[in-house]
């Protein structure tokens, strides 16, 4: 399989359009380089079919290809109406209250008592995505009195979003318990996605669970999360900018300026960061995507995101492979931009005081003054691939490890292209390995130069205290 020749990742969802292994295969081809599997409409057997075929995938291309698993989290939802659905009106009073007696005109059952419990005179209560907006007047933990601001439709099982209300519910559903199990017992999974984080509490369960077998990704849909966001982004590995949700939450317009705020408080933090949701929507129907789709999907590369998602486009849609196509070639485009150095470097965030971040920023510098063909770097934990990424270098970044799951799990990672390898045997042997790589995986030709930074001694996680720039062999298979 070809190299790609962009630095953005691509994240698919697979679905009903995209879980047969050859269609996997074309995705990763066109563009897409992991994976993702939604808990909230896979069930463990399609989960663990879906893994299977994405490994086979993997095993037949040659190239580490990470998958996340999205867990649903807390789904609030209303009961259900004696007549399926009602019409109300502006202005008038409509209550959620704890009896289990079919809804009408006047109210309905709200089956979470943490909710009527939790929401204070003066909340909004929005119903069907923000359809429907309601705003409590008198609570008493029993029911909540509201008076309908704007829409006039309610029927059965429709969502309820609180975007003033601090929930008093765990990240984990029994639900999302039952499944994080079962995808921690596969072994396969590289990341694992959590719905509706609010504060940094929510992930130290999971984290307990997880036991660093997987990557902790948080989405952020809620306003709650924003106002803890450093201390959430320092308990997470990832963030995902969820931004259907957010854009329910709260007013649509806010949710570009946060999108910029949370890209860049990751990249300051060297955490990876997704942006997420509607990218392409119109591909669901059609086989381009509109204009500001377009501008859309690149307002995220210009902004160093680390990896863009495609959801239904490529679950369920129509054109699966166009639009990852379409998202593959929007983003090497706007790479070659001659504005997309300016606006990425503008926000490169500057070192911690530690050897590794030093070391990046040193190999970052050499490798752009003098103009090399790619910065090699040996990472076994992933931390120093991370690092040479936060650097955001114009040059590749060839990460090579000799851990699987730790290349798997950088396949998020902007600019990243990981190769498994083995560690290293001597300094020799170390720059003898990195100058094979760069030619076979076509990064540079002999007579090139290179730069590599590793642990010195060898093999010893975390230690990166080590550059070394090489020249490329006549016989591209060693180094000088």
């Amino acid at each position: 399989m070809k190299k790609r020749n962009r630095k953005v990742k691509i994240l698919a969802t697979l679905g009903p359009a995209s879980s047969e292994e050859d269609m996997i295969q074309k995705l990763h081809e066109a563009g897409a380089d992991l994976f993702r599997i939604n808990m909230s409409h896979s069930s463990h057997e399609m989960m663990r079919t879906l893994i299977q075929r994405i490994r086979s995938v993997e095993a037949r291309c040659g190239r580490p290809i990470g998958i996340l698993a999205d867990l649903q989290g807390p789904k609030l939802r209303v009961g259900k109406f004696a007549e399926t659905k009602v019409t109300l009106e502006p202005g008038q009073t409509f209550t959620l209250d704890s009896s289990e007696e079919p809804g009408d005109t006047t109210r309905v059952f709200l089956p979470h008592p943490e909710i009527l419990e939790a929401v204070k005179p003066g909340h909004r209560l929005l119903i069907d995505d923000g359809k429907l907006l309601l705003r409590a007047e008198k609570t008493n933990g029993k029911s909540i009195v509201c008076t309908v601001i704007s829409g006039n439709k309610i029927s059965d099982r429709k969502g309820i979003s609180l975007p003033d209300t601090l929930l008093p519910v765990g990240v984990l559903t029994d639900k999302d318990r039952v499944d994080l199990d079962a995808v921690l017992a596969t072994n396969e999974v590289d990341w694992v996605a959590l719905s509706f984080v609010q504060r940094p509490e929510d992930l130290a369960e999971v984290r307990k669970i997880a036991r660093g077998r997987v990557g902790l990704m948080s989405k952020i849909e809620k306003p709650q999360a924003i106002e803890r966001i450093e201390e959430i982004i320092e308990l997470s590995d990832a963030l995902m900018v969820a931004r259907g949700d957010l854009g329910v939450e709260m007013p649509l317009e806010a949710v570009p300026g946060l999108q910029k705020q949370l890209t860049r408080a990751c990249r300051r933090a060297g955490k990876p960061v997704v942006v997420a949701t509607q990218m392409l929507e119109s591909m669901i129907t059609s086989p381009v995507p509109t204009r500001a789709e377009v501008s859309d999907v690149a307002t995220a590369v210009f902004e160093g995101a680390d990896a863009i998602m495609l959801s239904a486009e490529s679950a369920s849609g129509e054109y699966p492979v166009e639009a990852v196509a379409t998202m593959a070639s929007v983003a090497s485009t706007v790479e070659r931009d001659p504005y997309y150095s300016n606006i990425i470097y503008a926000q490169r965030p500057t070192p911690e005081a530690t050897g590794a971040d030093a070391i990046s920023l040193a190999a970052r510098q050499i490798a752009e003054t003098l103009r090399l063909s790619a910065i090699v770097t040996y990472t076994s934990s992933g931390t120093t691939g991370l690092r040479a990424a936060r650097e955001r270098p114009q040059v590749p970044i060839i990460a090579l490890s000799p851990i699987v799951q730790t290349a798997r799990r950088l396949s998020v990672v902007w600019g990243l292209h990981c190769v498994v390898a083995q560690d290293a045997e001597d300094l020799d042997d170390m720059v003898n390995r990195a100058c094979r790589i760069v030619v076979r995986e076509g990064f540079g030709k002999p007579g090139d130069r290179i730069i590599i930074s590793a642990g010195v001694p060898l093999g010893t996680p975390g230690a990166t205290n080590m550059l070394r720039i090489a020249y490329i062999g006549s016989d591209g298979q060693s180094g000088i």
